[in-house]
């Protein structure tokens, strides 16, 4: 029998990105608190979120393949999250101008008493940007619901010198390291 496949996540482009895979899979989203403790290093925080999302889900649906996923953009060890205002994007964007940072994705995959999690990370290089550059950004829709404060699939494209590692991991979702544990985990 093949299991259901849930999406614990209410993220368009992970939705986007798993249709990739399969167009067999629901989408119920965790409601969990995202509490990390201090002592979970900084790379490895997205694994630890994408696991307590899968599993808040997967106890509700025992008999289903549930996905957790949780994306971070890491810069001088520290997590850029979703700004909060047009400031906090601008602040956000200006840090990244001319330096490397990491896009880390943590995946969690439960079924049953079984899970496997795994984190895939992409090194990602900003132009130099001017403050005509930043504002120009920030005065589109795009930063603003994305970790980070950029969309490397839209125009926050533009921002980009280089990429070493998975794209659609920084889009949200490393699909073929998910296809490959899903692959191992059920079949499919």
């Amino acid at each position: 029998m093949k299991r259901e496949i849930i999406l614990a996540s209410a993220s368009p482009r992970r939705n986007e990105l798993l249709k990739i895979i399969t167009d067999e899979f629901k989408v119920i989203p965790s409601t969990i608190e995202e509490n990390v403790p201090d002592t979970i290093p900084v790379l490895k925080v997205p694994e630890f979120l994408a696991e307590l999302k899968a599993k808040d889900v997967a106890q509700s649906f025992p008999d289903s393949i549930v996905i957790g996923s949780d994306t971070a953009v890491i810069v001088d060890d520290k997590i850029l999250g979703k700004p909060k205002s047009r400031k906090d994007a601008y602040d956000m964007i200006s840090l990244l101008s001319g330096k490397t940072h990491f896009v880390v994705t943590g995946c969690s995959i439960v079924c049953g008493k079984t899970a496997e999690s795994f984190s895939c990370i992409t090194e990602v290089e900003f132009n130099n940007l001017s403050e005509n550059d930043i504002n120009d950004y920030i005065d589109t829709p795009e930063p603003y619901d994305k970790a980070g404060a950029y969309g490397i699939q839209g125009k926050g494209a533009l921002l980009v010198k280089k990429i070493n590692g998975d794209y659609f991991n920084v889009v949200g979702l490393p699909i073929s390291m998910l296809n490959s544990c899903l692959k191992k985990m059920s079949g499919i």
